[in-house]
C-alpha cells in the first residue's frame, strides 16, 4: 500500500521549486537592482531621497529592459542559447526594449509640443494661458 504522505510531500516541493527557478530569480533581481539604482540617480539629480522611485516606472535605468534582458540571459545560460526557450525570451526582450524606447521618444516629443507653440504654462482654462494664442 502506498504512503498517503507522498503526494502531499511532492506537491509541497513543487510549490517551493519557484524559489530555485534561476531565470525567475534573475529577472526579479535585475528589476530590484534597476529600481534601487533609480533611487540613487534621483538623489544625485535632485539632492533629495524620492522613495517613489523604488516602485515607479520610467527613468533610467529601465527596469523593464533590465528584467527581460536578465530573463533572456538566464534562460540562455540554463537551457542553451540555441534552444527555442531562449529564442522566445530574446524576441520578448526585443519587443519590450523597442516599445520602451519608442514610448520614451514619443513622450519626449509630446513634452516639446507646448514649447513649439510658445506656451510656457497652461493650467486648465483659456484665460490661464501665458500667451493669448490658446
Amino acid at each position: 500500500m502506498e504512503d498517503s504522505s507522498t503526494p502531499t510531500a511532492t506537491s509541497s516541493t513543487h510549490y517551493f521549486s519557484i524559489f530555485t527557478n534561476y531565470p525567475l530569480i534573475s529577472a526579479f533581481t535585475a528589476f530590484a537592482i534597476a529600481q534601487f539604482i533609480k533611487l540613487f540617480t534621483s538623489w544625485y539629480r535632485e539632492r533629495r531621497w524620492d522613495l517613489k522611485q523604488l516602485l515607479g516606472s520610467g527613468g533610467m535605468p529601465s527596469s523593464h529592459s533590465s528584467t527581460v534582458t536578465a530573463l533572456a540571459v538566464a534562460i540562455g545560460l540554463q537551457e542553451d542559447f540555441g534552444g527555442s526557450h531562449f529564442a522566445i525570451a530574446l524576441i520578448l526582450a526585443s519587443v519590450v526594449m523597442y516599445d520602451a524606447t519608442s514610448v520614451r521618444l514619443h513622450a519626449g516629443r509630446q513634452a516639446e509640443f507646448p514649447h513649439i507653440w510658445g506656451l510656457t504654462r497652461f493650467t486648465g482654462s483659456q484665460s490661464d494661458c501665458v500667451r493669448t494664442s490658446c
